[in-house]
């Protein structure tokens, strides 16, 4: 029943999309030469889909009764698809139906790790922090996924993964069986009553602010953490990240001075001293915090969750800036940050926040590939609409057939 179901689904998709085409075929202006057998074809193919799914409706009931689709936010304004929430790990086991990946080991010189300390404090090992949720999950999926197929030493990296709505330990463990892992709980009433409203819906969702809580979620042995979005590969060994050199800062990332930063904040706040005097002394630019190297004991000694605390309070009272969870960020960082090379967040790839569109790479080599804005890998390519470097991305993806 569940496959003759899929097929319903799959003649249902096909009729909307041969729909979609002849809107677009009525749409567009062509020569009078070839309209009358493009007009034959498009019939043709419409009506042997229309049969078969009719044929499948007649047959099959108990099809009468499938749930509906799942609702899918317009690119225009929040483009990801926002799936229910799950009351158990193998629930969503099957709705995801990822693949397993095929395994890794370490070369030869890595070395050995110290048997006697083992788990998340052994010091040899590369954390990574990276939040995993049923709208992002195929991203985060293949973000692991890249890390673990261009790491010399695989098996020393330890993946934090940050959750808070669903069960999904048993599924990564599933997929990557070998993978070190542990999975901490974010809870979102940490800060819902600190969110403000931004340009787009996703940028409000609480757990794109549990970066702020990484010193506290993870254990104190854990010292630096590199933090990742989950909407980007990497294409180079992560440990080269992992040993960047952050001097007397707290965080590293690639800095972008020619942006505009006066851009981030609103016009309230520059003319407003009593906010505006927080770059004083300092060279502030614009940094991304899709990609971060966090020394957390730093983080830890200062209070830096605190301050951010403090300038979200500030903005639930007086609006200084647009963007979710990024100002915060630069008003306690900018200016203050161990410069990485830009070749680990080629950002942007997503287009900007409304529209989602194309994007081509910045100059220089990649380490890197962040689709960080609204156009998303996975739906572009689901939609076959895809953009040129969305296929850097599909190598990667775990998630139903191999590629």
């Amino acid at each position: 029943m569940a496959d003759l179901k899929r097929i319903l689904l799959f003649f249902r998709s096909s009729l909307f999309i041969l729909l979609a085409d002849w809107l677009d075929f009525k749409s567009k202006k062509k020569k009078r030469r070839g309209i009358c057998s493009s007009k034959i074809l498009w019939i043709r193919r419409f009506s042997g889909f229309f049969f078969a799914a009719m044929l499948m409706i007649i047959l099959s009931p108990s099809l009468h009764s499938f749930p509906p689709a799942e609702a899918i936010k317009s690119s225009h304004l929040d483009s990801y698809l926002r799936l229910p929430s799950y009351q158990a790990s193998h629930s969503s086991k099957y709705r995801f139906s990822f693949r397993k990946a095929s395994g890794f080991r370490n070369a030869d010189e890595c070395g050995f790790t110290d048997p006697k300390i083992a788990g998340v404090c052994d010091p040899s090992l590369v954390h990574v922090a990276i939040t995993l949720d049923v709208v992002y999950l195929r991203g985060s999926m293949a973000a692991v996924h890249s890390i673990l197929q261009h790491s010399l030493c695989p098996e020393n990296i330890f993946f934090h993964f940050i959750v808070s709505d669903a069960d999904l330990e048993t599924l990564v463990r599933s997929t990557i069986p070998q993978l070190k892992f542990k999975v901490y709980y974010f809870d979102p009433e940490i800060v819902r009553n600190l969110i403000s409203s931004s340009v787009r819906q996703a940028l409000e969702q609480p757990l794109n602010y549990a970066r702020n809580y990484l010193a506290d979620l993870l254990e104190p042995c854990v010292r630096r953490v590199i933090y990742l979005d989950s909407d980007l590969v990497v294409v180079d060994d992560i440990t080269k990240l992992w040993i960047t050199n952050l001097g007397s800062r707290t965080i590293g990332a690639p800095e972008y001075c020619h942006a505009n930063f006066t851009n981030y904040f609103t016009g309230g706040f520059w003319s407003d001293q009593r906010f505006s005097r927080t770059f004083k002394g300092r060279k502030p630019c614009y940094f991304n915090t899709g990609v971060m190297v966090i020394d957390l004991v730093k983080w830890r000694w200062v209070g830096y969750t605190k301050r951010i605390e403090r300038w979200m309070q500030i903005q639930k009272r007086y609006r200084i800036y647009e963007l979710g969870s990024l100002p915060p960020f630069l008003l306690v960082f900018a200016g203050r940050v161990a410069p990485i090379e830009h070749r680990w967040n080629q950002h942007g790839l997503g287009g900007d926040n409304v529209k989602g569109s194309c994007r081509e790479l910045h100059p220089g080599p990649v380490s890197l590939l962040h689709w960080s804005g609204s156009g998303k890998p996975w739906l572009r390519l689901d939609s076959n609409r895809p953009c040129p470097l969305d296929a850097l991305w599909a190598p990667y993806d775990l998630y139903g057939h191999p590629h």
